[in-house]
């Protein structure tokens, strides 16, 4: 008797917390070569893009000027991205060396971007447009070489089964309370939809847990289960800002590099050890803005894609297409750059792991086989010590050009002695053990 109420009580502050049980997930020989490609692949495309691009403020906009859900919808009714062209999309991310997409299939407003058959508040139904955008993205990156990921909201500002209220969306005049059960089934079945009908999908990335991380059961135990049994290789990340949770495939880490918190996102996210990804805006918004034109420069962004290969995570760059369906021309100009700059040292960040030094204010170092590529971001002089003692190196050269790199080695590591004081995007000496 003393037994049973100590298990009883025991799953009634399991369900409290609300986390799922651990360790009971054992992925499969297909998932676990999925994650070693996705950790090779370095470098993908988020997309922003939904109703909310028409009112070229953001994607959050629905939430923050409290827009009702009734009049919130008619922006479906006008919405045609005459330009749209997924071909184009998938071009320009080929160019930019990118090696995957993350497209927002389903945001917080609660629209839907392809012909779902779980609700007519979406892109075929909803708007003139007509076209399933998210069919047409999945045949060109199959074309292309591709690999395709869905950004899927656990949050919803408009339905009512969506109910408590988590600390969003509380503006958008929702008076009825539905069944959380049924919004539960809600998602499943459009996850099936996603997973079914659209050929192989690198990874399912949610967000919104936070929302109501404290208040209902999420089941996500049963969601990770359906992901995994109708594809089991599709890769399960979760931004929830904490250490991963059972069933997950990969960790990410929002507007910061794995251990840092500049962002504000990150207070609790203890690194696991998953996969890492961490993922970046080009300008300031997620979606379209039309006031945002503050890009990073090119220099940035390739430095950061370089920061998180030496933090051995990847880097999922933002874009917000514009309402017409056009990516913006200063984020296709970045995007080019990247590629141009990645066609020359790609060598030094597909395939490789974060390098054995630690990342420095100097900047950081991947490694490959028995090559570690030291990565000079910001050195004031013309030497360098890497604290390199346990293995002999061989060779060091400048990765630019093949140029031999003068070195001395002892007991307490290596020093490199440049002939200049680095100033590319990225200093890049190859050491060979």
């Amino acid at each position: 008797m003393r037994r049973s109420f100590l298990v009883a009580l025991m799953l009634a502050v399991a369900c409290l917390v609300q986390l799922p049980a651990q360790g009971q997930y054992q992925p499969t020989e297909e998932n676990l070569k999925n994650r070693e490609a996705f950790q090779d692949d370095k470098f993908g495309l988020f997309i922003h893009w939904g109703i909310y691009s028409m009112m070229a403020d953001g994607e959050w906009i629905m939430d923050q000027k409290n827009i009702h859900y009734d009049e919130y919808a008619k922006l479906a009714s006008g919405f045609y991205p005459s330009k749209f062209d997924a071909a184009a999309w998938v071009a320009a991310v080929k160019d930019a060396g990118m090696k995957y997409i993350v497209f927002t299939s389903r945001h917080h407003d609660g629209f839907s971007m392809w012909g779902t058959k779980q609700s007519d508040y979406n892109i075929v139904d909803a708007t003139p447009f007509k076209r399933d955008v998210i069919k047409e993205l999945a045949e060109e990156c199959r074309k292309q070489g591709i690999k395709l990921g869905f950004y899927y909201s656990h949050l919803d500002w408009r339905r009512p089964d969506y109910y408590p209220l988590g600390r969003s969306g509380h503006g958008t005049g929702r008076t009825e309370h539905g069944n959380w059960n049924d919004y539960l089934k809600f998602m499943n079945n459009q996850l099936t939809e996603l997973l079914t009908d659209y050929g192989p999908i690198n990874m399912i990335w949610f967000d919104g847990w936070w929302d109501q991380k404290d208040k209902v059961d999420w089941k996500l135990d049963e969601q990770y289960a359906l992901i995994h049994r109708l594809q089991p290789g599709c890769l399960i990340g979760n931004n929830h800002h904490l250490k991963p949770f059972d069933g997950e495939d990969f960790q990410m880490f929002e507007r910061d590099l794995p251990g840092q918190n500049t962002a504000g996102h990150s207070a609790d996210s203890e690194i696991g050890d998953l996969p890492l990804e961490t993922c970046q805006t080009m300008n300031g918004m997620w979606g379209y803005r039309i006031t945002d034109q503050d890009y990073k420069d090119p220099r940035t962004l390739i430095q950061y894609l370089v920061q998180a290969a030496g933090n051995n995570a990847n880097l999922l760059l933002n874009v917000g297409p514009q309402p017409n369906g056009e990516i913006p021309a200063l984020a296709l100009e970045r995007m080019k750059e990247m590629g141009a700059w990645l066609r020359q040292y790609g060598e030094s960040v597909y395939g490789t792991r974060g390098g054995e030094i630690e990342p420095r204010d100097w900047g950081v170092t991947t490694q490959k086989d028995n090559k570690l590529y030291v990565h000079i971001l910001n050195l004031q002089d013309n030497g360098l010590f890497l604290p390199i003692t346990d293995k002999k190196v061989k060779k060091a050269t400048l990765f630019k050009d093949g140029s031999p790199v003068k070195f001395t080695q002892d007991k307490d590591g290596v020093v490199l002695k440049l002939t200049e004081v680095p100033t590319d995007i990225d200093y890049v000496v190859t050491l060979e053990f």
